[in-house]
């Protein structure tokens, strides 16, 4: 009799990541074990934090806190290593409190291969899943930088490497010289991205990363490298789709957010879901897939994000979606 293994749970969890950034300062431990420990225990694989989590909440202007608290939870937790798989992060913690964004650690090649090692230290692992450039650093060679991280690849403390907040430009100036030398090149992008779209040029008080937003060109860059994985932060734009204590940033004040808005409502109404469940199935199940990173502070936003990633959106109903810019 010919029986079918058990499928991989790591590669069929559903399309998301935990944001572990408030985890430690904001929200504190217990709260963030439970947190965890619901989102394991549903399926959930990826879990997304960096270095600098959550500097701004810290008393001391520093990060770690994040990082560390992930360390204690997997000590606690004897075996859940092998069932998560864990992103951090390098180039935003401030070189001393209160000097972000001005001066920050960057991305100098020491620079990463210290705080690769920080982090392992800080979360009691042997290897990172995936490491970021948390935003682009123009005062390092990049050549250098790429090379820093294909090491650690090589060194086998981290699996894959990509780019978040940085110029697509440099993204593929950086790929095009790991290809040139033989070495593991960025495999993933992670910017900012919901289903409403921001007016041009929108910078400052809503986004303090200038080429911080997917765009259609990165969509199309995505679409066209099977190789490189899609990672949206914000996508729930901090509940303001469904909670009416929050707005709308009016970043995304035009005619197309209003058109955008009445379909996302019908499109909820018909399928018994709600505005920011659609939005996550919007998001994972396009061309590319884009993965959203959900920052969340109770166990019902564990399971609504997990359900919303997990909703398959009829065809007619996303080509409706889609229609109205």
């Amino acid at each position: 009799m010919t029986t079918t293994p058990p499928a991989d749970p790591i590669l069929s969890a559903p399309p998301l990541a935990l944001g572990a950034m408030s985890f430690g300062t904001t929200i504190a431990e217990d709260d963030a074990f439970a947190l965890l420990d619901g989102y394991v225990a549903a399926g959930g694989v990826w879990i997304d934090t960096a270095d600098c989590y959550a500097f701004w909440s810290d008393e001391a202007g520093r990060g770690g806190a994040s990082e560390l608290l992930l360390g204690r939870w997997l000590a606690a937790r004897p075996g859940v290593r092998e069932r998560v798989l864990i992103a951090t992060k390098v180039g935003c913690e401030p070189l001393y409190p209160g000097s972000y964004p001005e001066s920050s650690e960057g991305l100098a090649p020491e620079v990463v291969r210290r705080v690769a090692a920080q982090s392992l230290e800080r979360m009691g692992i042997d290897h990172i899943d995936l490491f970021w450039a948390h935003r682009d650093d123009r005062a390092a060679d990049l050549a250098q930088t790429v090379d820093a991280f294909a090491g650690l690849v090589d060194d086998g403390v981290v699996g894959r490497w990509g780019y978040s907040n940085t110029a697509l430009w440099r993204v593929e100036r950086a790929a095009a010289h790991a290809r040139a030398q033989g070495i593991t090149g960025p495999s993933a992008i992670q910017l900012r991205y919901t289903y409403v779209q921001p007016r041009p040029f929108v910078r400052d008080h809503d986004h303090d990363h200038r080429f911080g937003w997917i765009t259609d060109e990165v969509l199309d860059y995505a679409a066209s490298n099977p190789g490189i994985d899609l990672w949206a932060y914000t996508p729930l734009l901090y509940g303001a789709y469904d909670r009416p204590d929050r707005q709308i940033s009016d970043a995304f004040t035009h005619p197309g957010t209003t058109r955008r808005l009445e379909v996302l409502d019908e499109v909820a109404r018909e399928l018994g879901a709600t505005r920011s469940e659609v939005v996550l199935a919007w998001l994972v199940g396009g061309d590319p897939v884009v993965r959203p990173v959900a920052g969340v502070s109770s166990q019902a936003q564990v399971e609504a994000a997990l359900s919303g990633v997990r909703l398959t959106l009829p065809t007619e109903a996303r080509e409706r979606l889609d229609a109205p810019w």
